[in-house]
């Protein structure tokens, strides 16, 4: 929504403030101007991208402008689940609690907290992890540097939006450019016109140069930098999950690595102590014991 308002906002100034100055806003209606940057830009980003980054893009941008990104209360599902999770880890013996590993669908600890079960990354990253705990014979420090490589590698993938929208966002200024090029070509075939005519032909062209230099400023950019914030937020999830689990490895209670990885979250977002406490007394625990 904040991106929708700011696009409005800058939209509004900028033709405001050309009208005001009078101008005529008709003659920023170029329409094939755009078409020569925009499929141009297109065009760029199918090449340089593979298919997969293409589609991923699309879900990025949606993510971002739509504000789909981790809040307090998918924070306090997470806590939830991990201090269920390390209750039975602490309580049971191996094979019981390798139903909930092996299964998470079906596992009624999973299940109390659907919003994080929808997600199978979190799940797949959740229970490989305990799995490695559970076998055994595992150095804390060598699970930690095997989460930090994991946690780069999903961020490297996460943020391929980001790079590919930042790639098209700086050529955009270029790709105008050329647009405002061909038009000059085009304005030199009718030299012999009239002043009027040729003027007309020239500030035409001029369109593309201001149109390229505002998409990539005034759009592309910050919906690249949107599509950043969001996707680091959605890493940092992982984070929260590295210190929780890292925290219990090391032989604190679960209440206790719970504080952890609350600790690990923003603090903008961050929910209270008590928060966090009624929700694994409530949650956890009743999970557990459902379990």
């Amino acid at each position: 929504m904040s991106f929708v308002i700011g696009l409005i906002v800058t939209m509004g100034c900028m033709l405001g403030g050309f009208a005001a100055l009078g101008g005529h806003l008709i003659v920023l209606w170029q329409p094939w101007e755009f078409v020569i940057i925009m499929g141009s830009a297109l065009g760029t980003f199918i090449v340089a991208n593979p298919m997969k980054v293409i589609k991923d893009t699309g879900k990025a941008i949606v993510q971002a402008v739509m504000e789909k990104t981790p809040k307090r209360r998918d924070y306090l599902d997470i806590l939830g689940l991990m201090h269920a999770l390390m209750r039975e880890l602490r309580s049971k013996s191996r094979t019981e609690v390798e139903g909930h590993i092996d299964a998470p669908s079906e596992s009624p600890l999973f299940t109390a907290f659907p919003n994080v079960l929808k997600n199978q990354e979190i799940v797949t990253f959740i229970c490989d992890y305990c799995r490695l705990y559970i076998i055994g014979n595992v150095k804390t420090f060598e699970i930690e540097a095997l989460i930090d490589e994991e946690i780069s590698s999903i961020k490297h993938d996460k943020l391929k939006p980001y790079h590919a929208l930042t790639a098209i966002g700086d050529g955009l200024p270029a790709l105008g450019i050329v647009a405002a090029v061909l038009g000059v070509i085009k304005a030199m075939g009718a030299l012999d016109q009239s002043p009027e005519l040729l003027g007309g032909l020239i500030g035409a062209a001029m369109v593309g140069t201001f149109a390229g230099i505002f998409v990539s400023y005034g759009i592309m950019t910050p919906l690249a930098y949107k599509v950043k914030v969001a996707r680091s937020k959605e890493c940092h999830v992982y984070l929260i999950i590295k210190q929780t689990l890292l925290a219990f490895m090391n032989g604190a209670l679960p209440q206790v690595a719970i504080e952890h990885g609350r600790k690990s979250i923003p603090s903008h977002d961050r929910p209270s102590i008590d928060e966090v406490e009624n929700e694994t007394l409530n949650g956890g625990a009743g999970a557990a014991e459902a379990a």
